[in-house]
This record gives structure tokens, C-alpha cells and sequence, in this order.
């Protein structure tokens, strides 16, 4: 089972993330997020916590120039594409970044919301499933229903995401069977400020759950 803690903003708190057994960490490259972090600052967390540790940029609706740019500057090892991103813009980011995970984020509505995903297969590595809401690329801390997912089984690891928290994660994972969990708002005390005790219980929670924790690399 993967988890990745996203919208990391310091190295204090990435270091100590990672130490926990956290085999996944997301910076947001997107500016008018609250979790924003620019890609010099970046590089300053990435070059210091372990390899085996996945580093993944989050961009929403960035050109291709503009991926590529921060991901050589901010040295990540994975990008997370959580906007209207196209297939074929997809397979030109493949084209530029072949050793790099590419996780291509659904926003989930209904059955509806997975209607293009077959497109998307060839060019990406991970698929990842969050709250859909009007206006809105992640960040929304709230939920869907999960068992609408019960029996989702796509040919790419997939990854659950939205209003994910320590007291409510087993009961996704007892709903339906994914691969990981993306978690942000549901570990914080503020945007970007992480609590490590929420960390620790979700930690506990799925280790319960005998799923362990184990790297994409």
C-alpha cells in the first residue's frame, strides 16, 4: 500500500515525514495554491531526504516547458497532472521524461468521470482518484462515494485521494481495493503545516489493515 503526503512545504517536516516509513511526498507547483512552493525550494527538500523516497510535483494546467523546467530544477522523480491535461499532451511529457512516473489525476463525479480514461493508459503510470467539485483541482478536502468503486479494477496502479484522514481511511480501504492514498488537508493543522501525531495514526491505521508500505521506485 502506498501513501503519499502531499502538499509538503519544509524540509523539517519532509525529513521527518519520510522517517515515519512515508514512501511518497508532493510538492504543489501550482501558485495560487496555499501549499505552493517555488522549485528552488524544492530542490532544498528533495536533495536531502532519501532516494528511495518518491518526489512528486503537482501541476494543474502548466505547459509542457513550464513541467519540465521545474521538474529539472526542483529535482522531482515524479509528476502528478491534476488538471484538464490532454492524452496527447501526456505522451509528449512521456516523450521528455521516459524515467519519470506520470500519475494523471480523475476527478470523480459519477461513472461518467472515467469515460476517457482508456485514452490515457499508454502515457501515464498511475491513475489517481479525487473529489470532484466545480472549479476545483484537489484541495477540497471532502469525499466521494466509495463504493460506487467497489469493483474498479484498472489495468494501471491507481491511487484515492479526497477528504482522506486517519479516522476514515479504513473504511475506504474496506470499500474498495486501490493501490494508495493521497492525503493532504486530512493530516494538517493549516494548509502546508503537516501534524505528525495524524501522520502516525494513519500510519497505525494501515498497518492494521496489513497493508504495508511500499515504494513505486
Amino acid at each position: 500500500m502506498r501513501l503519499k503526503i502531499c502538499g509538503i512545504t519544509n524540509l523539517k517536516q519532509a525529513d521527518a515525514i519520510a522517517s515515519l516509513g512515508v514512501d511518497t511526498l508532493g510538492f504543489i507547483c501550482v501558485k495560487n495554491s496555499p501549499r505552493y512552493i517555488n522549485p528552488e525550494q524544492i530542490k532544498t527538500i528533495t536533495s536531502k531526504i532519501p532516494s528511495e523516497v518518491s518526489k512528486v510535483g503537482v501541476f494543474v494546467n502548466q505547459s509542457v516547458d513550464d513541467i519540465l523546467d521545474i521538474v529539472k530544477t526542483g529535482g522531482l522523480t515524479a509528476i502528478q497532472l491534476h488538471g484538464d491535461e490532454t492524452p496527447s499532451m501526456c505522451s509528449t511529457l512521456r516523450e521528455s521524461l521516459p524515467d519519470l512516473e506520470i500519475i494523471k489525476v480523475f476527478r470523480y463525479e459519477n461513472s461518467d468521470s472515467l469515460a476517457k480514461l482508456d485514452d490515457y493508459l499508454s502515457v501515464i503510470d498511475t491513475i489517481l482518484l479525487d473529489t470532484y467539485q466545480k472549479d476545483m483541482y484537489g484541495g477540497t478536502g471532502k469525499t466521494f462515494n466509495w463504493s460506487e468503486l467497489a469493483d474498479f479494477r484498472p489495468p494501471r496502479p491507481w491511487l484515492l485521494a479526497g477528504g482522506l484522514t486517519p479516522d476514515n481511511v479504513l473504511l475506504a480501504l474496506n470499500t474498495l481495493k486501490c493501490d494508495g492514498i493521497d492525503v493532504s488537508s486530512g493530516v494538517e493543522t493549516n494548509p502546508g503545516e503537516k501534524d505528525l501525531n495524524k501522520i502516525k495514526l494513519l500510519l497505525e491505521h494501515l498497518n492494521s489493515f496489513k497493508v504495508p508500505l511500499h515504494s513505486s521506485n
